[in-house]
């Protein structure tokens, strides 16, 4: 993390946040002073070396505050006077969402599992099964030989069986236990008992009006501060609950020649640092799955054979007033 500041007649901090950058070179492409420098993100990606993945010359740097809207990922951020400029209406802004609607959530969790960049924070709140099942059990002990086939065949683990004895003086120390929390009435261990010293009766069916319907809360929240929108959660989503718009519009390409071809296996530098999961190496070529590419072009920055083409076609920053801005921000874009 590096921090540029400057006292004048405004207080302006340029601050880095290293956890949120993807080494897409975005700040760096856009910086007019050339004061931002992209670090080896390869080897940072695989731990080899730890270090940030850019980098600033505090003495060129204007902290003009270009490079802080230009990043889709809020790893810059430029504060005049305590104020972040991406909360000015008069500097642009990202239109961008990852949200999940509440309503129709399931809290089944696989966008959790999914994300790649752990930015959702998922809980869920299962009822207590013992207010879902009503039942009986008993066994009579005069009658049990303790041969554990009940604890052996419970699906749900509940019977307990002692019949181990730890002396010569307790040969006789035998106990069976049932955990009436775990028990769900099944029967199994009534008809696997040999001796029928079990009786069992369940009463869920019969009691089904009285027993309250199963009901499944829990919260699924998406950190926008680490988020970078490449829809792994929407997609994966059974239930359609996650709204997610990309930075980027366009395509990603490999463009060989006879002289520069992907190594896949023995290279995919791609696959190592692409945030989004996007990237894998299929029949020993590296493939990019666009439904989860964000466009950020970090894979193209690593890619040792530069044969790897990002081409974007629009971008959702809007609110670009000044026109040198926008023509630089407008390099970004192919045909721009």
């Amino acid at each position: 993390m590096f921090n540029v500041e400057r006292e004048g007649v405004e207080h302006r901090i340029l601050s880095y946040k290293d956890s949120n950058c993807v080494g897409c070179g975005i700040c760096v492409n856009v910086c007019p002073t050339d004061s931002l420098r992209l670090g080896p993100i390869v080897p940072v990606a695989r731990g080899l070396i730890e270090m940030d993945l850019v980098s600033c010359t505090a003495d060129s740097c204007v902290l003009c505050g270009l490079c802080s809207v230009a990043c889709p990922f809020d790893s810059l951020s430029l504060t005049i006077d305590g104020t972040d400029i991406k909360e000015m209406d008069e500097y642009p802004s990202w239109d961008v969402e990852s949200s999940v609607d509440d309503e129709e959530c399931v809290y089944c969790g696989r966008c959790y599992s999914a994300c790649p960049r752990d930015s959702i924070l998922f809980e869920r709140k299962l009822p207590n099964p013992v207010d879902l099942v009503r039942g009986e059990i008993e066994i009579n002990e005069d009658d049990c030989i303790y041969c554990s086939f009940c604890a052996d065949m419970c699906p749900a683990g509940a019977i307990t069986v002692k019949n181990v004895p730890t002396s010569t003086s307790d040969l006789l120390n035998n106990s069976i236990e049932v955990d009436l929390s775990k028990c769900i009435f099944c029967g199994v261990c009534k008809r696997v008992c040999p001796e029928n010293a079990i009786k069992q009766i369940c009463s869920t069916c019969m009691l089904r009006d009285e027993i309250p319907a199963p009901e499944i809360t829990g919260e699924t929240f998406i950190l926008e501060r680490t988020c970078v929108n490449c829809s792994w959660c929407s997609e994966i989503c059974p239930v359609d609950a996650i709204n997610i718009t990309k930075p980027f519009e366009g395509t990603l390409e490999l463009v060989e020649s006879d002289e520069k071809v992907c190594k896949g296996d023995s290279c995919h530098a791609c696959l190592d640092v692409c945030p989004c999961n996007a990237v894998e190496i299929v029949d020993g070529k590296s493939v990019t799955n666009l439904d989860f590419c964000n466009l950020c072009g970090a894979c193209v920055n690593a890619c040792p054979q530069n044969i790897r083409v990002v081409s974007r076609t629009a971008m959702k920053l809007n609110n670009v007033n000044s026109e040198s801005w926008k023509e630089i921000l407008d390099s970004l874009l192919v045909g721009k």
